[in-house]
């Protein structure tokens, strides 16, 4: 009887486990891991690390030519998933430069956010990081101001504008601000840059990303 109730026991923690709900993006960090599997993560190259402007920018390489980069954004994290995934997105690499964008996604989740939290959030992700890479170049481009979330700008801004104050007095480290070359002669966010969304950007967007990250590539 005794040997039967543990069997029956096992089975049952055997099936509440398999079904456990997985963490949000868990998907994703097995595609990773998939295409790690596949084919040995280059070193010395450029890690993107991030939400969906970097998912989206799946011909980035063709962008930046001569340039080997690995592109592990994935669409709508925030810089919380970033720190739960860190050992995930972190480990298996050896770059020579991070490239970081992301943040948007967390005022969005929570319009309440203060921006002080998301810069918390940042720099949690950022010492992670130089924990394990204490000497490469490591980059954070600035939110943009996607017409969609206009009601978030105010915040984004005040991330924005702390991130770079932390950013200017790290070593190897540089704040990528892609939001004046994003606007018009008037100072206004060109809309000719999203998708119809709003929200994502056009290839155009993406080569005005690239005239101003250009500098800052290793």
């Amino acid at each position: 009887m005794k040997k039967f109730l543990s069997v029956f026991l096992l089975l049952t923690f055997t099936l509440l486990f398999s079904q456990e709900k997985k963490p949000m993006f868990w998907q994703d960090i097995q595609n990773f891991k998939k295409l790690n599997q596949e084919n040995t993560p280059p070193k010395d190259a450029i890690l993107l690390v991030g939400s969906s402007s970097f998912t989206k920018w799946t011909d980035v390489s063709d962008y930046f030519p001569n340039k080997t980069i690995i592109n592990r954004g994935f669409g709508g994290s925030r810089l919380t998933d970033l720190n739960y995934f860190s050992e995930e997105l972190l480990n298996p690499y050896q770059p020579k430069q991070i490239i970081i964008y992301c943040g948007e996604n967390d005022f969005a989740d929570n319009p309440k956010l203060k921006p002080k939290e998301v810069v918390n959030r940042y720099k949690v992700f950022y010492k992670k990081i130089r924990e394990k890479f204490p000497n490469i170049q490591v980059d954070y481009i600035s939110m943009k101001y996607s017409p969609s979330r206009e009601n978030l700008w105010s915040q984004m801004r005040n991330a924005n504008k702390k991130i770079k104050a932390f950013m200017d007095k790290e070593p190897n480290a540089e704040f990528i601000d892609i939001t004046k070359a994003m606007e018009d002669t008037n100072g206004n966010v060109r809309k000719d840059l999203f998708l119809e969304d709003m929200l994502h950007i056009t290839p155009e967007g993406y080569q005005v990303w690239t005239k101003i990250m250009e500098p800052y590539i290793k």
